[in-house]
């Protein structure tokens, strides 16, 4: 998928091989020494993302009793933690190391491919699984006939599908444009900053990234409200036991769902609004709090909340028999 992308943008640099031919992403500044630490930092953090995250999709694999819908779906969001992830950290440790901050264009429209796509499979993976929820609790007896593995395995390569083609439209309201500036206030690529730097946009265009998000976030969002929305009703008229069971299961789509939503909310601020008042260290933090937190609340929530899962690590890490 990327590949394509790769071609389109390598024929627009060429294109303003006598203009605009890098961006610099100016959010890093000179942090002196400090580079060593905040590199090491987010090179264990990045190291302990990929290693939880294929940690449980070992563990999955291996456990024939979690070879079910919603640990299948699982699978594919730990598969995307680690995907969006790998889009952010690489670039962040390399450009600690620049003295000029500098990206091309080839690479900074690939990352945000990258980055906006996995975003948007995150939100239609977090859909998927709280409408597998919805099934499971709102119609048990017909679990097993709706969301079969077939149809589970469809439904993720749609996912990825859907979000790849999204983003590729909203992309190509970028490919004719020419830049009169290189300068990012950001520490990655941001759709709507590039489109900034463009010395004369459409005005569809200059709404192309909330486009895109609609599609691929809030009508997401939403369908995970009118499902979990049904679930409580359901869950009113259930006894006890069963409640305190559906409780368990949906605790931590609830969690990821609302973590996506505030760094959802803080890219929003920090890209379209004036917040130069606020301090350079806290916006950094605030533009990247979705891809420190989420990756690694993902793993954990599931990982340690939900008890076949939990049972499953105790067994292959401690059972030697």
């Amino acid at each position: 998928m990327f590949y394509f992308v790769a071609r389109i943008v390598h024929k627009k640099e060429m294109e303003n091989s006598t203009k605009i031919v890098s961006f610099v992403l100016a959010a890093y500044g000179d942090i002196g020494n400090l580079k060593y630490l905040y590199s090491s930092l987010m090179l264990f953090w990045y190291l302990s993302i990929c290693v939880s995250n294929t940690f449980l999709i070992v563990v999955i694999y291996m456990d024939r009793s979690l070879h079910e819908p919603m640990y299948i779906l699982l699978c594919n969001l730990f598969v995307n933690e680690m995907g969006g992830s790998t889009s952010m950290y690489p670039l962040l440790l390399s450009q600690m190391f620049s003295d000029t901050h500098e990206i091309t264009l080839q690479w900074c429209f690939l990352q945000m491919c990258y980055i906006y796509t996995c975003t948007s499979v995150e939100f239609c993976s977090l859909a998927a699984m709280a409408y597998d929820r919805y099934v499971c609790i709102c119609y048990p007896l017909h679990y097993n006939v709706i969301m079969s593995t077939g149809r589970v395995g469809l439904i993720i390569l749609l996912i990825w599908m859907y979000s790849f083609v999204n983003y590729i439209f909203s992309f190509s309201f970028i490919i004719p444009l020419t830049f009169c500036g290189n300068v990012i206030d950001k520490v990655f690529c941001d759709q709507h900053l590039v489109i900034k730097l463009a010395c004369s946009v459409s005005v569809l265009t200059s709404i192309s990234d909330l486009l895109f998000a609609f599609v691929s976030v809030v009508i997401p969002f939403s369908l995970i409200l009118v499902s979990y929305m049904k679930i409580l009703l359901v869950c009113l008229n259930l006894s006890e036991v069963n409640k305190q069971k559906a409780v368990t299961t949906c605790t931590p789509q609830i969690v990821s769902v609302s973590n996506m939503f505030v760094g959802g909310v803080f890219h929003f601020v920090d890209s379209r609004l004036d917040v130069a008042h606020v301090p350079d260290k806290v916006r950094i933090f605030l533009s990247i709090y979705i891809f420190i937190f989420q990756p690694m609340i993902t793993p954990f929530m599931y990982g340690f909340k939900l008890p076949k899962i939990r049972q499953s690590c105790k067994k292959l890490l401690f059972d030697r028999k």
